[in-house]
This record gives C-alpha cells, sequence and structure tokens, in this order.
C-alpha cells in the first residue's frame, strides 16, 4: 500500500489555478510543486470532450513525467444561453490567440443580446488524482451557480471570467470576493474539500 504522499504535483501551467491550490491544500498537504518547480514544460493535449476526461488524461500524463502522485483539474464557464459554451473549451473560447481578457470580451460579445433573466451560468471544476507508482487514480468535482454581468467588475481578485461571474446568492463577482470567501463557495473550493476522500481512495490511507 502505498503511503499518502507528501509531495504532490499541481499539474497546470496556470499560476492563478496554482495559486488557488496552494491556498486551498495548505493546511491538507505540506509540500505542493508546481510544473516549473517540477522542471516540466511539455503541454498534455486535452482531447478529452469532457471536463472528467481531461483531468484524468493530465494526471496521468504529469504523474508519469514527474515521477510523482499528481493532482490536474479542468475547470469552465457554463452558460445555459450559449447551449453551455464555453464549456471544456474555456480556457482556448474564441481562438488560441486570445488571454484571459479577450476571452472575457468575447464572451460579453456573444451575450450583447442576452437579457439579464437569461444570463444564467455555472463554474464546473473536476479534480483527478493519479499515483503512478501503483496506478490508481480517482475524480471527485464541484459545481457553483450564478450569472454573467453585462460589464467586468474586479478588485483584482481571481483570473479568468472570475470578473464576470457572480455566484447565486451574492452580489460580488468572483474578482471581488477576497480569496477566503470565495474559495468557500467556488467549484474548485468544493472540489478541494472531497480530497481527503479521494487521497483515501487513491492511497488506500
Amino acid at each position: 500500500m502505498h503511503p499518502n504522499p507528501t509531495r504532490l504535483l499541481i499539474a497546470t501551467h496556470n499560476q492563478g489555478k496554482l495559486r488557488e491550490y496552494r491556498d486551498l491544500l495548505a493546511h491538507r498537504l505540506p509540500d505542493i510543486v508546481g510544473l516549473a518547480e517540477a522542471g516540466i514544460t511539455h503541454d498534455v493535449d486535452e482531447t478529452g470532450t469532457t471536463f472528467a476526461a481531461n483531468a484524468l488524461l493530465k494526471a496521468q500524463a504529469y504523474a508519469a513525467l514527474a515521477g510523482l502522485p499528481a493532482l490536474a483539474d479542468d475547470s469552465g464557464l457554463s452558460v445555459l444561453a450559449l447551449d453551455g459554451a464555453p464549456g471544456v473549451y474555456s480556457a482556448r473560447y474564441g481562438g488560441d490567440g486570445l488571454d484571459d481578457a479577450g476571452r472575457r470580451a468575447y464572451l460579453l460579445a456573444q451575450m450583447q443580446a442576452v437579457p439579464a433573466a437569461e444570463r444564467a451560468a455555472f463554474f464546473t471544476c473536476v479534480i483527478a488524482l493519479h499515483d503512478p507508482h501503483s496506478g490508481r487514480s480517482a475524480i471527485v468535482s464541484g459545481r457553483c451557480d450564478g450569472h454573467i454581468l453585462t460589464a467586468e467588475r474586479s478588485r483584482g481578485h481571481g483570473f479568468g471570467y472570475d470578473a464576470l461571474f457572480v455566484p447565486q446568492g451574492l452580489s460580488e463577482t468572483f474578482a471581488e470576493l477576497n480569496p477566503t470567501d470565495k474559495h468557500r463557495i467556488s467549484h474548485r473550493g468544493q472540489a478541494v474539500a472531497q480530497l481527503p476522500a479521494l487521497l483515501a481512495e487513491v492511497f488506500g490511507t
């Protein structure tokens, strides 16, 4: 039985996402390693058509490259009025040449004619954990419902689409909430809360 890891690779090149994981896991795991720290510059192609498929694909591939247990997530924003777009293509929405600000602008343009009552959306986060030593994998997921604004609002927090998304029951966007409050309700925070069960399933501890 492989022990509960003290060193875990967070398989992402996204610095905003890595920062969130360091915050979320600080009291659960003592040694969080990013891809850059592990010397990995390789990009794993996200060829899956679901969040779960992409998360597992990345966790397994990066664990093999690093020789470490790896945690990967696939997450994104789904807008009901856009038939679930951008969904699994959230990081590439509008084309590969756009940055976060460009993707937000593109989303707003796509929703220009959508009235306030029909701007419902939700964030999904699927986390996959893979141990290359035992070959075991497991998956958990989280979801946060809310709606999309007609213009950005931010206090400098968050990343991606956060400045456009207001969680259900609140008046502030993810980018206006302080990180602690965001983590408490976010899709990623809900998924990370299941990490003890995930570790137990993968490592038998």
